[in-house]
């Protein structure tokens, strides 16, 4: 339990480092989602004018790129911020005796708490807008976030045992992400593209993330039981490797910090 209690230690203490010192304190984890909402419906559609997937009878192109944005968003952010987490904190590691590990989960699981706030914010607002959200999908939803989590945390390993040694790895991070984004259907439905092409969103890990939520609270498609597992298997696997990799790397942090 001292483990657990030091995790949870980080976790408040890496969520209360994000809002100290700023004007709106805890309250901006309310406030953004709401400005990026209005910011999205003004550029998509009133700018570009986006086409709806899924039809006339779908909830509109807004509610759609929210319900595969916000899957994405904590991805990229918590593996983003895990990634220099480790460098960042060279002062303290050399100073106190921790699990190294500590850090990347403390900073994942803050990014996935204040993004899970942004989404359930943003959620009600769309419902208040009149956008048909089906709140019973709510408990799948949020459990497939928390299996995200366990993939970014994967990720987030590997990545912070990497940029010890590869401090590139922090500058070019941002642009593979953006990368992973456009390949993922955040933007677009997987029925936009050409037939040929749609089997192979199948082999991105995060495309399972965003049709998955649509499916839920929107009742965009359908959610299949195999891609279910082996999402699962997916985010198991990549923080069995994620741990490996950090645990070997580990030993030899304190020689390049």
């Amino acid at each position: 339990m001292p483990a657990l209690r030091l995790a949870l230690h980080f976790v408040r203490r890496e969520v209360r480092n994000r809002y100290l010192g700023s004007f709106s304190g805890g309250l901006w984890a309310l406030l953004q989602p709401l400005i990026q909402l209005a910011v999205y419906s003004l550029v998509f559609i009133y700018v570009f004018r986006a086409p709806v997937p899924g039809g006339a009878n779908a909830p509109g192109y807004v509610p759609f790129l929210v319900m595969g944005l916000w899957p994405w968003n904590a991805f990229a952010d918590a593996v983003g911020r895990a990634t220099t987490v480790i460098q960042d904190n060279a002062a303290l590691i050399g100073k106190v005796a921790l699990p190294r590990e500590v850090l990347v989960f403390a900073t994942v699981m803050a990014t996935f708490l204040v993004q899970a706030v942004g989404f359930c914010v943003i959620t009600i607002a769309l419902s208040l807008f009149g956008v048909s959200i089906d709140f019973l999908g709510l408990p799948l939803a949020l459990a497939t976030f928390a299996q995200l989590a366990v993939l970014a945390l994967g990720f987030a390993l590997l990545f912070a045992a990497v940029q010890v040694f590869v401090r590139d790895l922090a500058a070019a991070l941002p642009q593979l992400l953006m990368l992973w984004m456009f390949a993922s259907p955040v933007f677009y439905a997987r029925a936009s593209l050409p037939e040929r092409y749609q089997g192979w969103l199948d082999w991105n890990p995060l495309t399972h993330y965003t049709e998955t939520f649509r499916a839920a609270l929107l009742d965009m498609g359908s959610i299949s039981a195999t891609g279910s597992l082996a999402a699962l298997g997916v985010a198991i696997v990549a923080l069995a490797l994620g741990r490996l990799c950090f645990r070997r790397l580990e030993p030899h942090f304190e020689d390049f910090l």
